[in-house]
């Protein structure tokens, strides 16, 4: 989602450039002016918590800031969540500012070596933080997650999560264990969150996702057996839904939203994918 001229870096702030998109933060809330356009430092909040450039963007420096909850929101600015942002911004800015979010959270979480507690030191050239008592290097944290869209038929299966917004349904999605395969993840994610076993894995897309710092790795798969049991505290409802009486949807900004489409999409166009289950412990390599 970033723009084909973005590159990323991490330079801790020293000065002002007179070319520079600055994406300020205010908690979770990103700074914007009225119009939707993004603040010039001038009007700012002085004394960030975090201030550093993350990237170019063609001639122009992005920079990153960041203030806790209790600074007071200028009165031209507001502060907009980082959902709603999709919505206002460019797609591309929208990934330039889910990257300096994810940036700003490492950067005040390494200021101190969680080996020893010495305070870190940004390194040049690449974004990493080091110990200079132990040399114990700290580089930004990325959670990969696995989420599949499993299809029955003309049917897809949709799940509901107690904090999902009133009314929502989605793929299922789960974090992978210390190491467990992403294929792995998939299946057992699947099952024990609906007790559905899954066949056909077919790669969709992926997406930074920065709430905190996820990485979603999305999958189609195929039902292979079993009846819907959502997984207590987990799931609160989930069901095959037929693409022409759906629940509510994720929003856009989501790559859930996308592979639901596609889904869809498949179904519309009669496009299946033929293929055998195997046992849980060949599933590897089979994408």
């Amino acid at each position: 989602m970033w723009p084909a001229d973005f590159v990323p870096y991490f330079v801790p702030l020293k000065h002002e450039n007179a070319s520079v998109l600055n994406f300020a933060f205010i908690d979770d809330g990103l700074l914007l002016r009225e119009d939707n356009s993004l603040p010039q430092a001038h009007e700012l909040p002085a004394q960030a918590r975090a201030a550093f450039a993350f990237g170019m963007h063609g001639r122009h420096e992005c920079h990153a800031y960041g203030w806790s909850h209790t600074q007071a929101v200028p009165s031209h600015l507001k502060v907009v969540g980082l959902r709603d942002v999709f919505s206002l911004l460019p797609a591309e800015f929208w990934g330039m500012a889910a990257r300096a979010r994810q940036m700003l959270r490492w950067d005040l979480a390494s200021r101190y070596c969680g080996a020893c507690g010495t305070p870190t030191e940004a390194l040049n050239g690449e974004p990493a933080k080091e110990c200079p008592a132990c040399k114990t290097r700290d580089y930004p944290r990325i959670t990969p997650a696995v989420m599949a869209l499993v299809r029955r038929g003309d049917e897809i299966l949709l799940a509901r999560s107690p904090h999902f917004r009133p009314g929502m349904y989605s793929a299922l999605a789960g974090f992978i264990e210390a190491g467990e395969t992403v294929e792995d993840c998939l299946h057992r994610e699947v099952f024990e969150e609906s007790g559905i076993r899954i066949k056909n894995l077919r790669w969709f897309a992926s997406q930074p996702w920065p709430f905190p710092y996820s990485l979603m790795l999305a999958f189609h798969a195929d039902y292979a057996g079993g009846e819907i049991t959502p997984q207590p505290g987990e799931i609160e409802d989930a069901g095959w839904y037929r693409i022409d009486n759906l629940p509510g949807l994720p929003a856009p900004v989501s790559i859930a939203s996308r592979l639901i489409e596609d889904g869809i999409r498949q179904i519309r166009e009669g496009s299946s994918v033929q293929g055998q289950t195997l046992p849980f412990d060949q599933y590897n390599n089979q994408l």
